[in-house]
């Protein structure tokens, strides 16, 4: 993490925080536009299922946000799951998705 951003930095250990404060598959948080952080872990409910990441940018959505500069996942999986980056897409075309090891390592950018 030393090479990355100091505010990108921030949002790897937030999403590792959650992941593991919850015990979730996923952590995941998300930077809008105004430099606010949102975080949040996999929604496993039997009426609602969301990835880490699209419930940090519905946290981000629903606090008025309009638009995201960064996000990061992490997570165990090879890939992020493409409705995640969808989501993440709706509000930046082009801002970075990082996926994380556990470790917080960057495994990938998007």
């Amino acid at each position: 993490m030393s090479d990355l951003d100091p505010e990108d930095a921030k949002l790897v250990t937030l999403a590792r925080s959650v992941r593991a404060r919850n015990g979730a598959a996923e952590g995941a948080a998300v930077r809008d536009l105004d430099g606010r952080t949102y975080n949040a872990s996999t929604v496993a409910l039997p009426s609602l299922k969301l990835t880490a990441l699209q419930a940090a940018v519905a946290a981000a959505v629903s606090s008025g946000a309009e638009g995201l500069e960064a996000a990061v996942v992490v997570t165990d999986s090879p890939a992020i799951d493409d409705d995640s980056v969808k989501a993440v897409r709706d509000l930046t075309a082009n801002g970075p998705v990082f996926r994380a090891t556990q470790n917080g390592e960057i495994a990938e950018v998007i």
